[in-house]
C-alpha cells in the first residue's frame, strides 16, 4: 500500500477536501502522512464546520454531514495529530501527493510557500501521482519544473471554477467582506494564465449537487497521465476514489 503525503497550512484548510480523501484512502490501506510549517497538528477553517457567520446560506455553504463527519474522525486520528514539518519532507519517503485546498485567508501561507511549491514540481518530476483539489490546484500550478514553467503547462486541468468562487463572494461579501475571496484574481484566472494554452483548463459538469459515497457519479475529476484535480468539497468523494485507484493501479 501507499504513502501519500498531505501537506497543510496551519489552519483554514477545507475539512472536506482533507477528510474525505483520508477516510478514503485509509480504508483502502493507505497510509497519509501530514506535513504542517511547525509540525504541530493544524485546523481547518471553522466556518466551514460550523456554518458561523453564513447566516441562512450556511446548510448550502458550509461542510455538508459527510465532510464533517469525515473531518472529525481524520482530526481523532494518530497520524493527523503527529504530523512532519514542512522543512522534514525533502528527507521523508512518500509514494504520492495530495494537495488539498480551502479558501480563507489561513491558506496563503500554504499556496505561497516555496519549500512545498519545490516538492511539488519533485513529485511531477518524479512523475509520482499528484492530486489536487479546489486551491490545492494553485499551489501546483504555482510550482515550477526545471525549465522554470508551471509543472501543470501542457497538462488538462480544473479547479476552483471563477463562477462557483465569485459567486459565494457576492453571496456573503456584505457581511464577510473578501472571505470567499483569496486573491483579487480568481483560482480559474490565475490557473488558466499558467497553462499552455487556456483551453487546457476543463470547467466539467454545470451542476453543483455534491457526491457522497453512494453518489459518486454527482462528483468531477479529470486525470492526466499521473496528476488528477478536482474543483471544489462537491467532487471530493469521486476524487478521493479516482485517487485511490491510481495508486493501486498495477504498473506495466
Amino acid at each position: 500500500m501507499a504513502t501519500v503525503l498531505m501537506p497543510l497550512p496551519q489552519r483554514d484548510f477545507d475539512p472536506t477536501e482533507t477528510g474525505v480523501p483520508w477516510r478514503v484512502l485509509s480504508a483502502r490501506g493507505h497510509r497519509i502522512l501530514f506535513a504542517t510549517p511547525d509540525g504541530s497538528a493544524g485546523a481547518a477553517d471553522p466556518r466551514m464546520l460550523t456554518g458561523e457567520g453564513l447566516g441562512p446560506l450556511a446548510r448550502l455553504l458550509r461542510a455538508d454531514a459527510n465532510g464533517r463527519a469525515a473531518y472529525d474522525a481524520m482530526a481523532a486520528s494518530a497520524e493527523f495529530r503527529r504530523p512532519i514539518a514542512h522543512d522534514a519532507i525533502a528527507a521523508t519517503a512518500f509514494d504520492a501527493l495530495l494537495l488539498p485546498g480551502g479558501h480563507a485567508k489561513g491558506m496563503r501561507p500554504y499556496l505561497e510557500s516555496a519549500t512545498l511549491q519545490a516538492i511539488v514540481a519533485q513529485c511531477f518530476a518524479r512523475g509520482q501521482p499528484v492530486g489536487a483539489i479546489c486551491h490545492g490546484v494553485l499551489l501546483a500550478a504555482r510550482s515550477r519544473d526545471a525549465g522554470g514553467r508551471s509543472v501543470l503547462h501542457g497538462r488538462k486541468t480544473t479547479a476552483l471554477l471563477k463562477r462557483m468562487e465569485l459567486s459565494a463572494w457576492a453571496l456573503t461579501c456584505l457581511w464577510l467582506g473578501d472571505y470567499y475571496r483569496t486573491y483579487p484574481q480568481t483560482v480559474e484566472d490565475e490557473v488558466r494564465g499558467l497553462l499552455a494554452q487556456r483551453e487546457d483548463f476543463v470547467a466539467g459538469p454545470a451542476g453543483l449537487t455534491r457526491d457522497s459515497p453512494g453518489n459518486l457519479a454527482a462528483g468531477f475529476a479529470l486525470r492526466d497521465g499521473t496528476y488528477l484535480s478536482a474543483r471544489w468539497p462537491g467532487d471530493a468523494h469521486r476524487f478521493a476514489h479516482e485517487f485511490a485507484a491510481s495508486l493501486e493501479r498495477p504498473t506495466a
